[in-house]
């Protein structure tokens, strides 16, 4: 979370209220994240652990709304006091993980907890038809990594993908946190395709298909796929895909799972009704 004070650098040493929470007291970083941000004027931005606001008082600057959602009650008053001639700046004591997402179109920048990180995505990137246009993330950077990953086991992070881009635009030092943890983190930006990989109403299902060939995202192609298509099926979306036999399922790339779905469900019906080809 971003815990705010009103000179340049955050105030060290205070406690965290959240297990894995790891305050950002570098302004200039700060001020960097909100620029990468390209924030524009009729935007709703959300802080999500807004603290004592610089990172809120920078967005406001820029955005129609801000949205700022605290659940230290330390932090309230402080919170209160900054922006009580900010109209557009909205204080909410809220849980970030029981915050109702709004139902227009909005930008998340936040630096969140490490313990809530998994969480937190989840929230934003489960569910395709929810209405965030980008957010940018400071998060652990091992976390960023496997966000972000070549190889893919966790099927939430490849359906996240098939709708969302995902990468590590900077790696931010522990020094500039406090309590310092104990590895660096990441600024992951997150951005919606203009072309998602598959449509929005086929989520649940892809995820429903694709789960159990994850289980094993070393397994060679030809074989995660032998028992639910043809040996002429596998042959050819393997020559449609680019990759031979051998090719680990786990390393497809986003458009890739997205023929192999399209595979399955036209040749293979029957697969997910336990019938055999």
């Amino acid at each position: 979370m971003s815990k705010g004070g009103k000179d340049g650098n955050i105030r060290r040493g205070e406690p965290p209220n959240f297990t894995g929470q790891h305050l950002l007291h570098n302004k200039g970083i700060i001020h960097d994240i909100v620029k990468q941000a390209e924030i524009q004027q009729d935007e709703t931005v959300i802080d999500f652990g807004a603290g004592k606001g610089v990172m809120t008082e920078v967005l406001a600057q820029r955005a129609r709304q801000v949205l700022a959602v605290e659940i230290d009650q330390k932090f309230l008053a402080a919170l209160d006091r900054r922006f009580a001639d900010h109209n557009h700046v909205k204080i909410i004591n809220q849980d970030i993980l029981q915050f109702t997402l709004p139902r227009s179109e909005f930008v998340v920048v936040s630096n969140i907890p490490y313990a809530i990180t998994t969480p937190m995505m989840k929230k934003l990137l489960d569910n395709p038809n929810q209405n965030m246009s980008r957010g940018l993330i400071v998060m652990e950077k091992g976390a960023a990594k496997r966000f972000t990953s070549g190889r893919i086991k966790d099927i939430y992070v490849l359906l996240w993908r098939m709708y969302f881009d995902i990468r590590i635009v900077r790696h931010i030092a522990k020094t500039n946190f406090s309590p310092p943890p104990k590895v660096d983190s990441a600024l992951v930006i997150i951005t919606r395709k203009k072309q998602p990989c598959i449509a929005y109403r086929e989520a649940n299902l892809f995820r429903k298909i694709v789960k159990p060939l994850l289980r094993q995202p070393d397994m060679p192609i030809g074989i995660a796929l032998s028992s639910i298509l043809t040996h002429k099926q596998v042959k050819i979306l393997r020559k449609k895909l680019g990759v031979n036999h051998e090719f680990p399922i786990g390393y497809l790339s986003e458009k890739q799972w997205g023929a192999v779905f399209e595979t399955i469900v036209n040749h293979a019906p029957g697969y997910m009704s336990g019938k055999k080809r």
